[in-house]
C-alpha cells in the first residue's frame, strides 16, 4: 500500500487531466438521469462551503438534475444520523464509509462501482473481494504541524524533532518563553467528546499507536488490539507522548475548544504546533495565515521517527436501492474525470485528489509538506478504519477525555486503555 499511495500522489503531479465527460456550458453527462435528485450526506466540515458551490454549478450545468448536499462532521455522530435515516426511509443517494466498519454495516445498501470510468485511474478505491465499493473522497495525512516562525525564535530546528525526548525538550522551551514569543501555550490540541473534539486524540493521534514507526502496511499492532491484546512497552511510551502533549496544551482548547477554537489559536500565532491535518489548509486560508508551515512528526518513540501519516481517510458510496443510482454515479464521474471536479477537490476545497490523472497542486503548506514527505518516503499508516464501529468515539473518547483533564494520572490511562482492547474483540 506505501508504494501505491506514493505513486498515485507523484503521478498526480506529472500527468495530464483527461479530458472526461463535459461539464461547463449546460452539456449533460450521457448517462445522467433527468428528473434525478441526488442527496449527498457527507462528514467533512472543512468542505462543506467548496461542496456545496460544486454539486450547486453541477447541477446548473446538468438540466434534470438535482445534487443536494448535507454535511454532518466535525465530531457529531454521522454514523447514528446515518442509522436514523435509514430507519425513516431517507436512505442517501452518496453517503459515506471511513473504513471495513462501515462498510459491514451498510454493505446492503452499496452500490458495486467496479464499472465505473475512474477506477482505472486510482490506487486507493474501497474494495472487498476485488469489487471496488467506494470513492476515495481525498489522500489525507497529517503530522504535528508549526509555526516556523515561532520555531525559529525560539531556537528549535523542527528536523530535530523526531524523539520524544525532543519534544519533551522543545516543548519545555517554548513553555518558558511564552511571553517573549506571544504565545498562550505550545500546542493546539482538542480532546473533548462534550465539544466533538474526541477524534483529534482518540482516532488520529492514537494512530500513532497503530502504526507509528512501522513499514507502510504493518497492521501488527491493531491486529494484536483486535484480538483484544494491548502491546504494553510500545503503549507506555506512546502514552508518554500523549502526555507531553496534553501537558503542554492551551486547557482551554483541550478541554473545552471546538475545531475554530483549535484552529484559530494557532492561526493567530498564539501556539507554535496544531494537532490537525492537511484540511485545515482551507480554513487557514480563510483566516489570513502567511506565516511559513510544516510538518514534524508524531514521534513518541525513543528511537528516531521521521514519517508523516498518509491516508485515504473516507470513501463515497452509492446507495444501491436508490431509484437515483445512476445519476449518483455519474455525478461522482464528473468530480474525478472533469477539470471542473478537478478544480474543486484541489483548488477550492484544498484537497489532495487521489486520482493520478490530476495535476493541480494544492496552495496549501500543508498538504504541500505532506506531498513533499510522500516524495521522500518512510511514511506511516492510518489504520483506525479498521476498528469496530464505534470503537473511537464510544470507548477511545471518554479515555482520552479524561487523560486530558489530568495528564498526571498515566497509569490509570494505560489501565483503562488495556481493559478498553481487550474488549474489543467482543464489539
Amino acid at each position: 500500500m506505501k508504494k501505491t499511495v506514493q505513486k498515485a500522489l507523484a503521478i498526480a503531479l506529472i500527468a495530464a487531466l483527461i479530458p472526461g465527460a463535459a461539464f461547463a456550458g449546460g452539456t449533460k453527462d450521457a448517462k445522467a438521469t433527468k428528473g434525478a435528485t441526488v442527496n449527498m450526506f457527507q462528514l467533512k466540515v472543512e468542505i462543506k462551503d467548496a461542496l456545496d458551490g460544486y454539486a450547486a454549478k453541477y447541477t446548473a450545468a446538468h438540466p434534470g438534475v438535482t445534487v443536494s448536499v448535507e454535511t454532518l462532521g466535525g465530531g457529531a455522530d454521522y454514523g447514528g444520523a446515518l442509522k436514523a435515516k435509514a430507519q425513516a426511509g431517507q436512505m442517501p443517494d452518496i453517503f459515506v464509509i471511513e473504513g471495513k466498519g462501515g462498510y459491514d454495516i451498510w454493505k446492503d445498501y452499496i452500490a458495486d462501482l467496479s464499472d465505473q470510468p475512474w477506477v482505472k485511474d486510482t490506487d486507493l478505491s474501497f474494495k472487498v473481494d476485488g469489487k471496488v465499493y467506494g470513492f476515495p473522497v481525498a489522500i489525507e495525512g497529517y503530522g504535528l504541524a508549526y509555526n516556523a516562525d515561532i520555531l525559529a525564535k525560539a531556537g528549535i530546528d523542527p528536523a530535530t524533532l523526531t524523539t520524544r525526548a525532543a519534544y519533551e525538550k522543545a516543548f519545555a522551551t517554548l513553555e518558558a518563553k511564552k511571553a517573549e514569543l506571544g504565545i498562550d501555550a505550545p500546542v493546539a490540541m482538542a480532546a473533548s467528546v462534550a465539544g466533538g473534539m474526541w477524534w483529534v486524540a482518540a482516532q488520529h493521534n492514537l494512530a500513532a499507536y497503530w502504526g507509528g514507526g512501522l513499514s507502510f502496511t504493518d497492521t501488527s499492532v491493531i491486529d494484536k488490539a483486535l484480538k483484544g491484546q494491548l502491546d504494553l512497552p510500545r503503549f507506555t511510551q506512546y502514552a508518554k507522548y500523549l502526555q507531553l502533549l496534553f501537558k503542554y496544551a492551551d486547557k482551554k482548547i483541550l478541554l473545552n475548544g471546538s475545531y475554530d477554537d483549535q484552529v484559530g489559536a494557532f492561526a493567530q500565532g498564539k501556539t507554535a504546533f496544531l494537532h490537525q491535518g492537511n484540511w485545515v489548509d482551507p480554513n487557514l486560508k480563510q483566516l489570513g495565515v502567511t506565516f511559513k508551515i510544516g510538518y514534524a512528526p508524531h514521534a513518541f518513540l525513543d528511537t528516531p521517527e521521521t514519517g508523516l501519516y498518509l491516508f485515504a481517510p473516507s470513501w463515497y458510496c452509492v446507495n444501491a436501492k436508490s431509484p437515483n443510482a445512476q445519476a449518483a454515479k455519474d455525478f461522482l464521474t464528473a468530480m474525478a474525470t472533469t477539470p471542473e471536479g478537478a478544480d474543486y477537490m484541489v483548488n477550492q476545497a484544498g484537497m489532495i485528489p487521489a486520482f493520478k490523472s490530476v495535476t493541480l497542486k494544492p496552495a496549501g503548506q500543508l498538504s504541500q509538506a505532506l506531498m513533499a514527505a510522500n516524495a521522500k518516503g518512510g511514511n506511516y499508516g492510518v489504520f483506525f478504519g479498521m476498528l469496530p464501529d464505534g470503537a473511537g468515539q464510544n470507548v477511545f473518547g471518554p479515555i482520552f477525555d479524561l487523560f486530558a483533564q489530568n495528564p498526571d494520572n498515566i497509569d490509570q490511562f494505560i489501565a483503562d486503555m488495556q481493559k478498553a482492547v481487550a474488549g474489543l474483540p467482543k464489539m
